[in-house]
């Protein structure tokens, strides 16, 4: 990765295979939260009659 400009930035990432993997796992986990999240959110309750 290269930014540009009057300043130079230079970044590189060596990535393995069990790196990879636990991207993988927590891209995963965090994309299944927020469906449960939108799920509890968006679901319709029982009206109570009093």
């Amino acid at each position: 990765m290269s930014l540009g400009g009057s300043d130079r930035l230079r970044l590189k990432i060596r990535l393995t295979s069990g790196g990879l993997l636990a991207i993988g796992g927590l891209v995963s986990s965090i994309l299944l939260s927020t469906a449960v999240l939108v799920g509890v959110a968006t679901r319709h309750l029982p009206k109570r009659d009093r």
